[in-house]
């Protein structure tokens, strides 16, 4: 979806909540322009080490498996990588890291993708069985036609959708009413549109 609706923070707080529940997550950032879980988790300071078999062995945080590329560069530093570079990154994320074992398997792998529908979710869409994506956007119409072009995507490269997560949807006042800033309900009639 657009950048700035809290995709990450969703994949973060979804993540937390699946390893609460018992389940082994790991949560893979591949938002290799602007990588924000490392600074969400308090881990922008941590290098993964290289394991044994020479693979990438994950930052552990909060019961999960995490790997960013902000883990591996200056994150202060601007990322000018062309498409090729951006799909080799993901690559190595995906395939040089030692997410579990033969014994102790991920039961999931969150991954926290860009803004928008380009090189990132097509080598995802591409190298991946995905077993589906959430879409994340705000109410206003602005976000809402990056929800239309990104579900486009999906269903063009038969990843299913398991629905739409309207966040920020409102402000809660000290009074307990609620104030809908960027209008009221655009990702619901969104999703009904789409039949989501």
């Amino acid at each position: 979806a657009k950048g700035g609706v809290g995709k990450s923070a969703i994949a973060v707080n979804l993540a937390v909540a699946l390893s609460a529940l018992g389940l082994k997550v790991g949560l893979l950032d591949i938002d290799i322009y602007g990588p924000s879980i490392p600074t969400m988790l308090g881990t922008q300071n941590d290098e993964p080490e290289t394991g044994v078999d020479k693979k990438l062995v994950p930052i552990s945080v909060y019961g999960l498996k995490t790997m960013s590329i902000g883990y591996m560069v200056d994150m202060d530093a601007p990322m000018i990588w062309r498409g090729p570079i951006v799909t080799s990154a993901i690559r190595q994320l995906l395939e040089d890291v030692t997410w579990g074992t033969a014994a102790e398997p991920l039961d999931i792998l969150i991954m926290d993708t860009p803004p928008g529908t380009g090189d990132a979710q097509l080598a995802l869409a591409q190298r991946v069985p995905l077993t589906g994506a959430i879409i994340v956007s705000t109410p206003q119409e602005v976000a809402l036609a990056d929800v239309r072009r990104g579900a486009a995507m999906f269903k063009k490269t038969h990843v299913p959708i398991l629905g739409i997560i309207e966040n920020m949807a409102w402000l809660e006042q000290q009074d307990g009413s609620r104030l809908y800033v960027f209008g009221e309900g655009g990702a619901r009639r969104t999703a009904q549109d789409l039949g989501l």
